[in-house]
C-alpha cells in the first residue's frame, strides 16, 4: 500500500483548538476520496496526515485541490535503516533522471529524535551516496533540478523527490456558511473560491439575466465543486428581471436612471440576505473590487452596504484586474468567464459614481411603493 504525505501550514499555528481543525481537515480528506472511488485510510502523523492508499498517484490529484492543505508528495515508507532509506533516495534519484549534467539537494527532517543521525548528519550521507552514484552537483538552494525528502518517523521513513502544490488556507467548512453572488464574469467565482479557502462553504446565488450569463455561472460552479470537498454545493437561481425591474422602472419614470446599478445591486444584496437567513448563512460574498468600475467606488460601496441585515464580504477589494485574472485561471473560472457574453440592458449611460447614503435614502423614499422590491 503507498502513502501520499499531505503537509498542512495555518492548522498548525491554531493552539488549543488545532484538533478541531484537523478533524474536519481529515473528514475533508475522506470525502475527497470517496468522491473519486479511492480506498485509503487517513490518519495524523505529527505534523503530517498520512494517506494510505493502493492508488497514491490517483488520489495525488484530487488531493491537491483541499483547502487546508498546503503541498503534498507520494512517497514510499523504508525501515528505519540507514542503508535502506540510502538505497531508496538511490532509487528515486535515478527515477528522476539525475545525471551528471544535473543537480540535487537531500531534504531530512528527523521527527523521531531515537534515529541515531540527526537531519544534518542523514543530508551528508545520503547526499555523498547520490553525488558518487549520479556524478550530479550538489544544490542546496530551491534551484536544484532534483530534491529528494527524507522524514523519519516513529515508524517509518518516507522518502520522496516529488512535491505538489496545493491550496492552503483552512479546511473548507470550519468557518460556517455564506451565500455568494455568482455572475457569469471573472470576478465573482474568484471571490466566492477565496472565501472557501479561508473555511467558509458557498451557497451561490444566481440572478439570471440570460441564458448565456446562466450557463456561464453554473459551468463556474461546477468548477468550484471541484475544491468542495465535504459540502455539496447546491446554486440558487433567480430571475434578475423579478428581483431587480420594479425599481428600475421606478427610477426611468424619475429620470435618475444614473441610480440603476447601485440600486440593482442593493436589490441583489437584499435577496441575498433573505437566502443567507433561510439557508443559516453569516454573511454574503460579492466579486467587488475597489474602484474597478463606477459602482465599486467607495462611497459606492458604502451606500450598496447601507442598512443590510448581513455583513457583506469583498475578498477582492484589493486586487486589481491582473491578479484576480491570475487567480480565475489558477482555479479554471477563466475560460468559462471569457466566452461570448450578454450585456445587461439596466446598465445607465452616465452611472452615478460618487453616491452618498443621504442621497440614497432621497431616492428611496421617492420610489413610490418599491421599497419592497428594494
Amino acid at each position: 500500500m503507498g502513502i501520499v504525505l499531505l503537509r498542512y501550514g495555518e492548522v498548525a499555528l491554531k493552539g488549543r483548538n488545532r484538533h478541531i481543525l484537523l478533524r474536519r481537515l481529515r473528514r475533508n480528506i475522506r470525502a475527497c476520496l470517496d468522491a473519486h472511488a479511492i480506498e485509503g485510510a487517513v490518519r495524523s502523523v505529527g505534523q503530517r496526515i498520512y494517506v494510505h492508499t493502493d492508488a497514491p498517484e490517483a488520489a495525488v490529484e484530487p488531493l491537491s485541490r483541499i483547502f487546508g492543505i498546503v503541498s503534498l508528495s507520494p512517497a514510499v515508507a523504508i525501515p528505519l535503516d540507514l542503508a535502506a532509506i540510502t538505497a531508496e533516495a538511490l532509487r528515486q534519484a535515478e527515477e528522476s533522471g539525475l545525471g551528471p549534467e544535473g543537480s540535487f539537494r537531500i531534504q531530512a527532517r528527523r521527527a523521531n529524535k531515537a534515529f541515531p543521525l540527526n537531519s544534518t548528519e542523514l543530508n551528508r550521507h545520503v547526499g555523498a551516496a547520490v553525488a558518487q552514484r549520479s556524478g550530479a552537483a550538489v544544490d542546496l538552494s530551491p534551484r536544484a533540478d532534483v530534491s529528494i525528502g527524507i522524514e523519519i518517523a516513529d515508524e517509518a521513513a518516507l522518502v520522496y523527490h516529488r512535491v505538489i502544490p496545493a491550496p492552503g488556507g483552512l479546511p473548507l467548512g470550519i468557518e460556517g456558511r455564506v451565500v455568494a453572488l455568482i455572475s457569469g464574469g471573472i470576478d465573482s467565482p474568484v471571490a466566492a473560491w477565496l472565501m472557501m479557502k479561508r473555511g467558509c462553504t458557498i451557497i451561490p446565488l444566481h440572478l439570471s439575466q440570460s441564458a448565456i450569463e446562466t450557463d456561464k455561472a453554473l459551468d463556474n460552479i461546477e468548477q468550484l465543486r471541484r475544491y468542495s470537498y465535504g459540502w455539496e454545493i447546491r446554486p440558487t437561481i433567480l430571475s434578475h428581471a423579478e428581483v431587480i425591474e420594479p425599481a428600475i422602472h421606478e427610477l426611468q419614470r424619475m429620470h435618475e436612471e444614473r441610480w440603476s446599478c447601485l440600486l440593482c445591486k442593493r436589490a441583489m444584496l437584499r435577496k441575498a440576505c433573505e437566502i443567507a437567513a433561510l439557508f443559516r448563512a453569516h454573511a454574503v460574498v460579492m466579486g467587488d473590487s475597489l474602484g474597478q468600475v463606477a459602482s465599486q467606488t467607495l462611497p459606492n460601496m458604502e451606500v450598496i452596504s447601507y442598512g443590510m441585515p448581513k455583513p457583506i464580504l469583498r475578498p477582492l477589494i484589493g486586487l486589481d484586474k491582473t491578479e484576480i485574472i491570475a487567480l480565475a485561471r489558477q482555479i479554471g473560472t477563466f475560460d468559462t468567464s471569457t466566452r461570448d457574453s450578454a450585456a445587461c440592458p439596466y446598465v445607465p449611460q452616465h452611472p452615478i459614481t460618487r453616491a452618498s447614503v443621504a442621497e440614497l435614502n432621497q431616492i428611496e423614499a421617492s420610489l413610490c411603493g418599491a421599497r419592497e422590491a428594494l
